[in-house]
């Protein structure tokens, strides 16, 4: 039981402590006012956030691909088929892009791979060619050159 009190003591009541001191020590140093606020942040602009959709989209794009290229045969090919069919052969046919590895007849890449990395190319250049169309006819239209 002590100790559970004192678990709480230190979890709860340290902390707040603490930070009553801190705000006392904030208004001690500098009068009795509140710390001045810091100024609204400028909200996003559609430029903006079309450059973030398509970071997001290229960071997943090569996450994706990344994954494809994991079932590619570098070193010793026979292993590819191995850990992917359970045969021990070398692959009948393999490729970067579109991602693909086939042993005896069997594709080895999940299916959703190849129609991912379209998606997220589709998405990362319309995003980023948006971004840039927004971005300059937002400073045309400030007139900033």
């Amino acid at each position: 039981m002590a100790t559970l009190i004192g678990t709480m003591i230190l979890a709860i009541g340290l902390p707040a402590w603490a930070g009553i001191t801190y705000v006392g020590l904030v208004r001690a140093r500098r009068g009795d006012e509140l710390p001045p606020l810091r100024p609204p942040r400028r909200g996003r602009t559609p430029a903006r956030k079309a450059a973030w959709v398509a970071g997001l989209a290229y960071l997943a794009g090569g996450a994706v691909h990344l994954y494809g290229l994991s079932y590619m045969p570098f070193l010793q090919p026979e292993d590819a088929c191995w850990f992917g069919v359970g045969i021990m052969d070398s692959p009948d046919s393999s490729s970067a892009l579109p991602v693909s590895l086939v042993c005896h007849g069997i594709e080895v890449v999940p299916w959703w791979v190849n129609p991912g990395l379209l998606v997220l190319a589709v998405t990362a250049v319309t995003a980023t060619v948006t971004s840039v169309v927004l971005a300059w006819r937002g400073s045309a239209s400030r007139g900033v050159s």
